[in-house]
């Protein structure tokens, strides 16, 4: 998630695991969900939505995730040492 925050949407692509994309389509669900999630820690909704309109819930459902680990994984660590 931290490269997506990082990168540039709009910036050329150096190379690519997709394989529609070595098939020569141009539209991937996948990516497009990536371009989204880049778009929209870039501070561009709008292109977010044009990307994939799935990218704004994905990432709320992503970052719900991570919270959820790390919260386990603290109290996990609290009762271990208290034992």
């Amino acid at each position: 998630m931290v490269s997506l925050a990082i990168t540039n949407p709009a910036g050329p692509v150096h190379y690519s695991l997709c394989p529609l994309k070595a098939m020569g389509i141009n539209w991937c669900p996948g990516c497009g969900l990536g371009h989204s999630i880049s778009w929209l820690f870039h501070g561009n909704i709008g292109n977010s939505l044009h990307a994939h309109w799935l990218g704004i819930p994905a990432t709320g459902i992503i970052l719900y995730r991570i919270y959820i680990l790390i919260t386990q994984r603290l109290t996990d660590n609290k009762s271990f040492s208290a034992r």
